[in-house]
């Protein structure tokens, strides 16, 4: 008997370890696909999931994409500006002599040399332009007026995988003063005010056309394929573990498939109508918007290492609560099914499957029939590795013989799910900073150390602490977004200062390292008030900031120049010529606004 259990075993840590080659694979930005905001078509995505870029703050297409129009005799000439980080297709553009009424004119264009970039939505290689570029076209010399209204269209992406729907925008052309206006909107004129000649130029569609049974089925194989990542994957394999050792008869299979497909489905068509609500109020949302929340993202993290330590055996959650984690998963009840369910598709947002991000994509360019079908299409999908072990008739037979082998099988089943933790530590300290992802972890300690105590006993003194321990880590995960306040102080160069000091101004400058714990002390306690903020500006003091968090050679010299040979280093020129003044390490608010003040 062990040597047959440590045959399966081995085989068990095999495929555990393919599972987790899988996982790596579809994790990389090779196989994600990018997330669309609402009402946006697909574009490049050799950022992969934007969600490993998040959550990432889009500018709104008039000031990611800037242009200006000029004349020159009978040529049009459009100088675009680009935001960093965006890039405009050189296939989408197209200038039209305008007509209200009848089809607009195409005119041939002229363009500057690109960048080609392999674009996987169009599946070849597409010329863009980055930074800035210019186009330009000659107009028709048989006008009659020598005032011209052109239509001009662009589309552009982000590199972080959003992409905006064409705009078009409309300019003004004045021939007998040559001058070329940008117009906020079309004028409306007689079709008859000047004639345009048959040109012949490729034009583009405004929007693409999709077939949605083909969307149907991609959300399907990525719903699928979703149960392969390594937040859902645990969850399903314990869920099928637990309906395998209960012996549950063929109807009673049927009906727990049944609920964990309700409740994914379900899941997915709430997701969906949440997301079409935000949409009609004006909001552009995508798959995963709610892990725009750091608060979201840090309860997350709370839940997957609650569940991870429920799989390790370090914890069983009773049906006081409310069946959660490992106890939800392998629970025999209906509505324990049903749970499981919703909790495969919360642990899900964080996660992309192939063809599921051009399913949803389109999802969310459509009416809401059609968006609701998709995502119930999603939902059943994922639900449908279950679905077949459930009414296929002896497939689940198939599967190893419930034994001891199935509690190792559990407890390896929480380190992706660690995994999982680690990887939304890093979401959250992108999204705020390095502080806040510290402040949540020190959260998940206090969960670590409530497990250990609810394991060492039960007494009352006990499970006050415990919730005691429990409030202050929700109270960790609340937490605000990320500051709108622009920063105070600009990067310490020696040509600043020497520009700051030759036009008289004073500069208060701060040597500082991220391990540097004085240092970190001293900006929390004395360098971040109020009325340090309000000095500043009352005495309009420059703020400069050098990090010698790495090695910086620059920074080593004015350290050297002032006899130091480590941070923090304080100093502060009056902008009157008088010689430097040198603040304590420890520093204090009053300390240095006396300083600011002269005394």
């Amino acid at each position: 008997m062990i040597g047959k259990h440590q045959l399966k075993m081995k085989g068990f840590t095999s495929l555990f370890a393919i599972y987790l080659a899988i996982a790596i694979v579809f994790s990389t930005p090779v196989f994600s696909t990018p997330v669309y905001a609402e009402g946006l078509t697909p574009g490049n995505s050799a950022a992969g999931n934007v969600l490993l870029d998040a959550p990432a703050q889009f500018l709104p297409v008039e000031q990611a994409y800037q242009l200006i129009p000029s004349i020159d005799e009978r040529n049009l000439l459009v100088d675009w500006f680009i935001a960093p980080g965006y890039y405009l297709y050189k296939h989408r553009f197209a200038i039209n002599l305008y007509n209200p009424k009848n089809s607009d004119k195409p005119l041939a264009l002229e363009y500057q040399p690109g960048k080609s970039i392999y674009d996987e939505y169009y599946d070849k290689e597409l010329e863009v332009f980055y930074n800035a570029t210019q186009i330009s076209t000659t107009l028709p010399t048989n006008i009659s007026s020598s005032l011209i209204t052109l239509s001009i269209t662009s589309q552009g992406c982000a590199d972080a995988g959003l992409c905006y729907p064409p705009q078009t925008q409309y300019i003004s052309v004045n021939l007998a003063k040559g001058t070329a206006e940008l117009l906020d909107a079309p004028p409306a004129y007689a079709a008859d005010s000047h004639t345009e000649p048959e040109l012949s130029v490729p034009t583009y569609n405004s929007a693409p056309t999709y077939n949605i049974g083909v969307m149907l089925i991609f959300a399907l194989v990525g719903g699928m394929i979703l149960n392969l990542m390594p937040c859902v994957f645990p969850i399903l394999s314990i869920k099928v573990m637990a309906t395998t050792s209960a012996h549950l008869g063929d109807h009673n299979k049927h009906l727990h498939s049944i609920a964990y497909a309700a409740g994914i489905v379900l899941s997915f068509i709430s997701i969906a109508a949440v997301m079409l609500i935000l949409r009609e109020a004006g909001q552009s949302v995508g798959w995963g918007f709610q892990l725009q929340s750091p608060t979201f993202v840090a309860l997350l993290a709370y839940l997957l290492f609650v569940i991870a330590q429920s799989f390790s055996g370090q914890l069983n959650i009773g049906g006081g609560w409310m069946n959660l984690g490992q106890n939800l998963a392998t629970g025999n009840r209906i509505t324990s099914s049903f749970m499981t369910g919703v909790l495969a598709t919360v642990v899900a947002s964080p996660c992309t499957a192939p063809f599921m991000g051009t399913a949803l994509g389109v999802a969310l360019t459509q009416p809401a029939v059609i968006s609701l079908a998709i995502f119930a299409a999603l939902g059943l999908g994922m639900a449908l590795p279950f679905l077949a072990l459930s009414w296929i008739p002896g497939l689940m037979e198939r599967l190893p013989a419930p034994g001891p082998w199935m509690n190792t099988f559990s407890q390896l089943l929480a380190f992706p799910l660690y995994a999982s933790v680690i990887w939304l530590l890093w979401v959250l300290g992108r999204q705020t900073s390095i502080d806040h992802a510290i402040v949540v972890s020190l959260g998940i300690l206090l969960l670590a150390i409530a497990i250990w105590l609810h394991r060492q006993t039960d007494n009352f003194i006990a499970k006050g602490a415990i919730i005691f321990i429990l409030a202050g880590a929700v109270s960790l995960s609340l937490m605000p977004g990320p500051s709108d306040e622009k920063d105070i102080w600009q990067p310490y160069s020696a040509e600043r200062l020497a520009s700051l000091r030759a036009a008289g101004r004073p500069a208060f400058i701060n040597l500082t390292a991220d391990w540097c714990i004085t240092c970190l002390a001293n900006e929390k306690l004395a360098l971040s008030s109020a009325a340090f903020k309000a000095a500043l500006k009352v005495h309009n003091i420059s703020y400069l900031k050098g990090d010698w968090t790495n090695n910086n050679p620059e920074i080593t010299r004015l350290l050297n120049q002032h006899g130091r040979s480590g941070v923090p280093l304080y100093l502060y020129f009056d902008g009157a010529g008088n010689p430097v003044r040198i603040l304590p390490q420890l520093l204090t608010e009053s300390r240095v606004l006396a300083v600011f003040n002269g005394e």
